[in-house]
């Protein structure tokens, strides 16, 4: 056991998930190109991209070293992303979805917010980095300790000292309300929204120790959001069968009908590239989907609502479109009625009880499991019966003879007999004197 946890605390430290697909691509290295160096197949390499699995031991150490940025990248990485916007977006309208050759991309800008005179909470908001510092673990901690899950009592932030608790209501109350209008826009569903989040840092406060040192927390929310938001299940259920009722305005309205009308993968990137402002690459993370077609779904999302509004399809560049975009898609989150969350604690609380419900649950199917087996055990023969035949019909058996019929002279002397029996000779009826 020292050994093995020796062995993982000198391991190589791994960037985000999110992070190591731009590094991977960076170096201009396909997943083939990886798993080939490292050893593995290229499924898992999208796994480790992912974050649904992590590389070990020396498959780990090659991987990191694959995908390690060069010192000159190091250095030149700050000032370029200050002053370059999102990820170029290619500027055919014609491209096919995942058509690499057709990615052509041209700089877009950062989107800007839509100025607004009243404190309507954000449909969009930004990942704040108190927020982001209060998800760190302290350096005390071990990498044995993240590892396996195990958080510290609370956590530092400058001269504070949160607890987790705390710190997840700070996440809570910054992304929450943003999150439900963003989750109203994906699904047309005020209810389903609002259920959406709540599912979400249910399952965040659940798996806490995983959210808590990941470099993108809202990120995570935001993506388990979408996911349950997302799910086909839930036109099975009646109260989410239809969408709720569009929005009066007629620009509003057409772009309502618009998002609705894109397939949900199309729908997914466009909002999280025009509507929350992330770049390409990690929109095509986010959607589990290749860069280029992400790209050609974003093309191909814009050109449909581009002919529900025309004053998209006048837009002279895709940097204008982005932002005319955003602008829209905020104002229509902003405009509706959305419900408000729970409060934080009632969150919590929900998902403690049903971690405990799901546990007690667990423990009575194995109490039930060990009960049927005990009984089975009791109630079983201690030996072999072989079976019963089951009975059949014999052929071939000649009929069961006996005396013939009788003609009509026997029959009267049979009859001639019984009546006479009694009256006949001495010397049948012997009697007695």
């Amino acid at each position: 056991m020292t050994r093995s946890t020796t062995d993982e605390a000198a391991a190589p430290q791994l960037p985000s998930p999110k992070e190591r697909r731009g590094l991977r691509e960076a170096k201009s290295l396909s997943e083939e190109q990886v798993a080939a160096a490292v050893g593995v197949t290229r499924a898992t390499v999208r796994s480790w991209e992912t974050g649904r699995t992590s590389p070990r031991g020396r498959k780990r150490a090659l991987y990191a070293k694959l995908i390690a940025p060069e010192p000159e990248a190091l250095a030149t990485t700050a000032p370029a992303a200050a002053m370059t916007g999102p990820t170029p977006v290619p500027t055919a309208p014609e491209a096919v979805p995942g058509s690499a050759a057709e990615a052509a991309a041209e700089p877009t800008p950062a989107p800007s917010a839509e100025p607004s005179s009243e404190p309507a909470p954000q449909a969009f908001p930004e990942a704040a980095p108190e927020v982001k510092a209060m998800m760190v673990v302290p350096e005390a901690a071990t990498d044995a300790d993240r590892n396996t899950g195990t958080d510290t009592e609370a956590e530092a932030v400058g001269d504070r000292r949160l607890s987790p608790a705390e710190a997840f209501d700070e996440l809570y109350a910054r992304t929450a309300p943003g999150l439900v209008r963003q989750a109203y826009l994906l699904t047309g569903r005020r209810a389903l929204a609002r259920e959406s989040v709540e599912r979400a840092f249910q399952l965040a406060w659940h798996r806490w120790p995983e959210v808590a040192v990941d470099r993108d927390p809202a990120g995570w929310v935001r993506a388990a959001a979408y996911e349950y938001a997302m799910s086909p299940w839930h036109r099975l259920r009646r109260a989410h069968r239809h969408p709720d009722a569009p929005p009066t305005e007629p620009g509003k309205r057409a772009l309502f009908d618009a998002l609705l009308d894109l397939p949900p993968a199309y729908r997914r990137t466009l909002l999280l590239y025009d509507g929350v402002g992330l770049d390409l690459p990690e929109t095509a993370a986010e959607t589990e989907a290749s860069t280029p077609a992400a790209a050609g779904r974003l093309m191909t999302a814009r050109a449909a609502v581009a002919e529900r509004l025309p004053e998209l399809a006048s837009a002279a560049t895709p940097a204008e479109q982005s932002a005319l975009l955003h602008d829209r898609l905020g104002g229509l989150a902003r405009a509706e009625h959305v419900p408000v969350p729970q409060p934080a604690r009632a969150v919590r609380t929900g998902s403690e009880d049903k971690a405990r419900l799901w546990t007690r649950a667990a423990v009575a199917g194995v109490a039930l499991l060990i009960a049927v087996t005990g009984l089975t055990l009791h109630t079983a023969p201690t030996h072999y019966e072989p079976p019963i035949s089951p009975a059949e019909r014999v052929g071939g058996v000649p009929p069961r003879g006996g005396p013939q019929k009788l003609t009509a002279q026997d029959l009267k002397l049979q009859k001639t007999l019984r009546e006479q029996l009694a009256h006949g000779p001495e010397r049948l009826i012997p009697q007695l004197r």
